[in-house]
């Protein structure tokens, strides 16, 4: 069995979303020192809904590939609905992770959700904070690596 699945591959190699909005509405930046992977995520937003959505990575190919399952996944759907974006969901999309690469699925959920809280407070708009938080992920422990 090969370490990687066809998909994680293809996102890897043809990431999509790649780059930045220079208007963005909302931006999120999360990292690890420790794994070395930064994802900054940058959503557009209108009536409510992500129009566009871009990432910039540094990184492996692991996280390259979960930034670009994650703008995909969120990309033209109701901001809730980006909220509630799972690093499960991520990796089930990519059709699995090696158990040692999973902290950047948490990363790629982590950015989204990092994002949308950028737009909530530039635009003044209440949420939930203690259930929207950010994990600090700098021991991996969200993800078990």
């Amino acid at each position: 069995m090969a370490l990687y699945s066809e998909k994680v591959m293809d996102h890897f190699q043809n990431p999509r979303n790649v780059g930045k909005l220079d208007d963005a509405d909302g931006i999120g930046e999360v990292g690890n020192a420790k794994c070395g992977d930064i994802m900054r995520m940058y959503i557009k937003v209108k009536d409510n809904i992500i129009t566009d959505v871009k990432f910039n990575t540094f990184g492996c190919g692991s996280a390259i590939a979960t930034s670009s399952m994650a703008t995909e996944l969120i990309k033209g759907k109701p901001i809730e609905e980006a909220l509630e974006l799972s690093n499960k969901a991520v990796v089930e999309a990519l059709d699995g992770l090696p158990a040692y690469k999973l902290h950047c699925s948490v990363l790629a959920e982590q950015a989204v959700r990092a994002a949308v809280i950028d737009y909530y407070e530039k635009h003044n708009i209440p949420y939930d904070k203690e259930k929207f938080k950010i994990v600090d992920c700098d021991d991996c422990e969200s993800c078990g690596t």
